[in-house]
């Protein structure tokens, strides 16, 4: 059941949209009676190992490569904090708080699939924490793929440390006390349920996708507004000739870019001007269509991995029929190949973008004024902008490079092989920044580049496109302020709302 409002985790697959109408929106989460009925079911299971003194990795035995210590039951609630305060070693930056949330909510959906044998509080600590905006000061740095991460949430639920409450940095105690909330005690199973899986490199890569669908039909609205300033051949547009290669996203960004530039007088008058485009305005179905392909593979495969149970060990059956099976699925490969997929493709929309935009503005092929001003040589112009998006363009190229195949062996060779998954899911969200800054650029130059055509004269989409910029950014007369203005545009591109209102015909 799902609604903008609330989001009710039940039988039905979850999906990265659900986690970011949590993380993002702030919508609540909820669990169905079915799925607290999993999650008591398969501690009981917990309870029962303890009670009989049966040996099972993660229930009563030390951790990583202290598996085989056993433990007595007096010791299960000091290893379960213990865990949980020693694994919380991240360093750096502390998260947003959407990037913390959109954690935590991959952590209940994982905990949901009663496959943990976590406690129920602890699920519900989690939930309160979600629901009423208590939001753990969690450091960035320190994951190669689990662990620190959680543990950072982990520690806030026992009472300890800081969190973002109301708009200000507190400590946990002062927003439980304000929310009339208690720190959890932790039992068996807790502490190693609370730091294990893939929801941290998960929540990350969900908030990713939300991100790189906004861009991707930005870039579409983007470049068209480029096409029509630099008075593009729409031959390269024809449905006939991108049907013969006939990939999905070919299809759906040629089909954008003919509905935005409809009923341009402008392109009509210059068809034939000459043979054809460089391929950075010849090429835009083909490159923009493979990053749709890539991120709909991506957006698959974070779909999967939401409604995979990865704790380890796994507490299978029922308290009279189980098994605890100590296997690999907190192992996130499959996540960390798709966030390394969307920074590659992510770092090309940016790529192509630049050299757009460098031909707006260089007068040696653009047929327009040079860097877009009046009177170059007493004005700058648009030159500088260039620089600072290849500068971001380099950036993303080093951010591009694969962390799935970076490797290191840790806890005594008993974890000898990582997936860097929450390394691929930070350095993907750099790459989403610096290219919303990239696109805003080239929104900027595009704009002022229709300034020396008849806007009458343009399509129905990118005459829109240059109209809603200029409600907030007046044309480019003589050199002023420009980092504002970058600032301005940036924000415009953040708004999901603004497609919907302004360019609803974009897939």
């Amino acid at each position: 059941m799902r609604s903008y409002e609330k989001v009710i985790i039940d039988e039905q697959e979850v999906c990265w949209q659900d986690v970011v109408q949590v993380a993002r929106y702030g919508a609540l989460l909820e669990l169905s009676d079915s799925v607290w009925e999993k999650i008591d079911n398969a501690q009981k299971i917990v309870q029962g190992i303890v009670e009989s003194g049966e040996n099972a990795y993660g229930i009563n035995t030390g951790l990583g490569s202290l598996c085989d210590v056993s433990l007595t039951a007096e010791q299960l609630s000091k290893l379960s904090r213990n865990t949980v305060l020693s694994h919380a070693c991240g360093v750096g930056p502390i998260l947003p708080d959407e990037q913390c949330r959109a954690i935590m909510c991959a952590a209940v959906v994982n905990y949901s699939k009663g496959k943990s044998g976590i406690h129920r509080n602890v699920v519900k600590g989690l939930l309160d924490c979600l629901n009423r905006g208590i939001t753990p000061q969690v450091p960035s740095q320190g994951s190669v793929g689990y662990l620190t991460h959680m543990a950072h949430i982990g520690v806030c639920l026992l009472g300890i440390g800081n969190v973002s409450y109301q708009g200000k940095v507190i400590s946990t105690s002062d927003a439980f006390l304000a929310e009339k909330l208690e720190p959890i005690t932790l039992g068996a199973k807790d502490g190693l349920s609370l730091v294990n899986g893939t929801p941290c490199m998960t929540g990350l890569s969900c908030l990713a996708l939300d991100d790189t669908w906004r861009l991707s039909k930005w870039a579409d609205v983007i470049s068209a507004l480029s096409f029509e300033a630099l008075k593009g051949q729409q031959d390269a547009l024809d449905p006939e000739v991108l049907l013969l290669k006939p990939y999905e996203g070919v299809q759906i960004v040629g089909h954008n870019l003919r509905s935005l530039l409809n009923g341009s007088k402008n392109l009509i008058e210059h068809q034939g001007i000459h043979t054809q485009d460089a391929l950075s305005i010849r090429a835009i179905p083909q490159v923009h269509g493979a990053v749709r392909d890539q991120l709909k593979h991506a957006a698959m495969q974070v779909n999967t991995e939401l409604n995979s149970a990865t704790d380890n060990p796994l507490i299978l059956g029922t308290p009279d029929n189980y098994r605890v099976v100590s296997q690999a699925n907190p192992h996130g490969e499959s996540v960390a190949m798709a966030a390394d997929l969307m920074s590659i493709s992510i770092a090309e929309l940016g790529g192509i973008s630049e050299r757009r935009l460098d031909r707006l503005i260089n007068p040696l092929v653009s047929g327009l004024p040079a860097y877009l001003v009046s009177e170059p040589g007493a004005n700058s112009g648009m030159m500088i902008v260039q620089y600072v998006v290849a500068s971001l363009c380099s950036e993303n190229k080093r951010f591009s490079i694969p962390a799935v195949t970076d490797n290191y062996v840790t806890s005594a060779l008993q974890e000898d092989h990582l997936s860097m998954g929450t390394t691929a899911a930070l350095k993907l969200l750099n790459i989403l920044e610096n290219t919303n800054k990239i696109l805003a650029v080239e929104y900027l130059c595009a704009a002022q580049a229709c300034e020396f055509i008849d806007p009458s004269s343009m399509g129905k989409g990118s005459l829109k496109a240059w109209q809603l910029i200029r409600q907030s950014i007046s044309s480019y007369n003589e050199d002023r302020w420009l980092a504002p203005e970058i600032e301005k545009s940036s924000a415009l591109i953040r708004d999901n709302a603004l497609l919907t209102t302004h360019f609803s015909d974009i897939q």
